[in-house]
């Protein structure tokens, strides 16, 4: 790591400026195995001092690559290069859980949990699930891991009328509603662009403000009635949601 960060090199005023040649440089190093996932880089000032560059140069060189996903900058830690992601292809025409989508990819799967708690619910909730005044919820949260790495943050809310304990949930929810003949049958999800804040950035091990995904799901039984209003964040470079699309039927087309 010490001949990565060296003052040689940075004199050739044909190569643009300073911050983007050590940026080719640190992504170099990345893409050819030199600097492995999990590696820590040294402190900004003493990049600096190795370099000879500015510490204004070596930070915007390093945001550059933060923003890419392939460093990644931990409060109180420092700065390291990210672990390899593979990416996953969900289909969005499968009414599936995180666990059944990850074990039939052969994956195994965890949870961290942040939380899981009956409360009142609160004005969204009560729109969502239809919910009337004296009612209460069961809230979920927690982080999905596969293979140990994480790759989403879970918020579920449920009418205890569903789920009347949330310490039923040890693994898959969609599993435990199932037992108690409560899974839903079709859903209506909303998919949409998001920059991750520092909390939910640490818990999905990626830098704050990098490019997420926010799904909000509603789902349904067979009679219409609403069981599950649940929110949640996926890492942006974990997957691609596909969905196929058909011709409309001879006379719906316009």
């Amino acid at each position: 790591m010490d001949q990565l960060f060296t003052a040689t090199g940075f004199d050739d005023p044909g190569s643009g400026p300073l911050y983007l040649q050590l940026q080719r440089r640190i992504a170099e190093a990345i893409a050819s195995g030199r600097l492995s996932p999990g590696s820590s880089l040294p402190a900004e000032r003493d990049m600096a001092a190795m370099t000879g560059l500015s510490r204004v140069t070596i930070r915007n060189a390093i945001q550059a690559l933060v923003a890419s996903g392939q460093l990644v900058q931990r409060r109180g830690s420092g700065t390291f290069v990210a672990q390899k992601v593979e990416r996953l292809e969900q289909a969005l025409s499968l009414l599936t859980s995180f666990t059944e989508d990850m074990s039939r990819r052969g994956k195994s799967v965890d949870s961290q949990w942040i939380s899981r708690m009956i409360g009142a619910p609160a004005p969204e909730e009560v729109m969502a699930l239809g919910l009337g005044a004296d009612e209460h919820v069961v809230r979920l949260e927690r982080v999905r891991r596969s293979d140990g790495l994480p790759l989403a943050i879970e918020r579920a809310s449920l009418p205890t009328t569903v789920l009347p304990d949330p310490g039923l949930v040890e693994g898959s929810l969609y599993l435990t509603l199932d037992t108690l003949g409560m899974r839903p049958v079709r859903a209506v999800q909303r998919i949409s662009a998001a920059n991750l804040g520092p909390r939910d950035a640490e818990l999905l091990g990626v830098s704050p403000g990098v490019a997420g995904l926010r799904i909000e799901r509603i789902g349904y039984l067979a009679t219409g009635r609403v069981v599950e209003f649940t929110r949640s964040l996926y890492r942006g470079d974990a997957y691609d949601f596909a969905v196929e699309l058909k011709l409309a039927p001879e006379g719906q087309a316009k």
